[in-house]
């Protein structure tokens, strides 16, 4: 059995989360736009190379009509080099106060393994998302963060941290064993009081290529634990290396994916190139109206 009794108050499906004083609907498929403000992520690194350029590319999401933003500090490709916390903050707390003084009504998710980092930028700005690769993993004190903060959590699956993630990763059962990690840390955040939980699979965190496709195939398989759950598939290797090609040329392959994500049961797509994105729910959502 996934869920536990201690994990009831999950038994009926969430279709929202609260953040501050809003709710934000996820009964229709919303869109996460990603905004890096690292010089080194895989694909979008360096890009965001001052204050105006960055506020432009979120005012172009939300003409695009992206739901929630994603700010992140710290490059988590594989191999990526682990920042400090100090460094982190640095980039990534002006970023958050700019995006919100300029877009007050944006929900801003922060892309952060660190429960520090994210007490300091709640304390600075207010009510956020937190959006962390690590499940907990990285950092002992998180989920004892999240339980008093009282802010929506996005709980990832990983194998091992982001420097030794694709050292062969291997599993017993792909869907078994994410399903387990799931649901005892379900149980270790409801005790905490954390209300808002959004499961994130981990597309490419501990996985080969292999494993990617599979969990793409069975991405319903998490519908059991009746939480929102999210796909971050953009422009990943394991799209650009099935198609022999490039991270940049990865855009077609990753609307395609992001489709099949849906067709799984996400609720949160987290993309790069919004526009796509948002055109892929809208068709998904005709062809989910016209069955009768």
């Amino acid at each position: 059995m996934l869920i536990t009794q201690s994990a009831g108050k999950f038994l009926k499906r969430k279709s929202s989360v609260q953040l501050g004083e809003n709710q934000i609907d996820l009964s229709i498929p919303v869109v996460m736009g990603i905004v890096n403000i690292t010089p080194d992520s895989f694909y979008d690194g360096g890009k965001m190379e001052d204050e105006a350029t960055m506020l432009k590319a979120v005012e172009t999401m939300i003409e695009d009509g992206v739901t929630i933003v994603d700010v992140g500090a710290v490059s988590t490709r594989p191999g990526a080099e682990n920042i400090s916390t100090k460094v982190e903050l640095a980039r990534l707390l002006p970023a958050v106060e700019a995006i919100r003084k300029n877009f007050p009504d944006i929900p801003i998710s922060i892309d952060t393994f660190r429960s520090w980092v994210a007490v300091r930028v709640i304390d600075e700005v207010g009510p956020i998302i937190i959006n962390d690769i690590s499940g907990g993993t990285l950092d002992s004190q998180m989920f004892e963060t999240v339980g008093k903060l009282q802010m929506p959590y996005i709980l990832s699956h990983i194998q091992g941290t982001p420097q030794t993630m694709q050292d062969e990763p291997y599993y017993d059962d792909l869907i078994k064993d994410i399903s387990s990690y799931f649901a005892d840390k379900v149980k270790r955040l409801t005790k905490l009081g954390v209300t808002d939980v959004i499961l994130d699979p981990g597309f490419g965190f501990g996985k080969n290529l292999d494993h990617n496709y599979e969990l793409l195939n069975r991405l319903d398989s998490f519908k059991v634990f009746q939480l929102p759950v999210m796909a971050g598939l953009s422009r990943k290797s394991m799209i650009w290396q099935a198609l022999d090609i490039e991270a940049k040329d990865a855009l077609n392959g990753t609307s395609i994916a992001n489709t099949m994500a849906l067709l799984g049961g996400a609720d949160i797509l987290r993309v790069h190139d919004v526009k796509e994105a948002v055109e892929a729910v809208k068709i998904f959502c005709e062809i989910k109206a016209s069955i009768k």
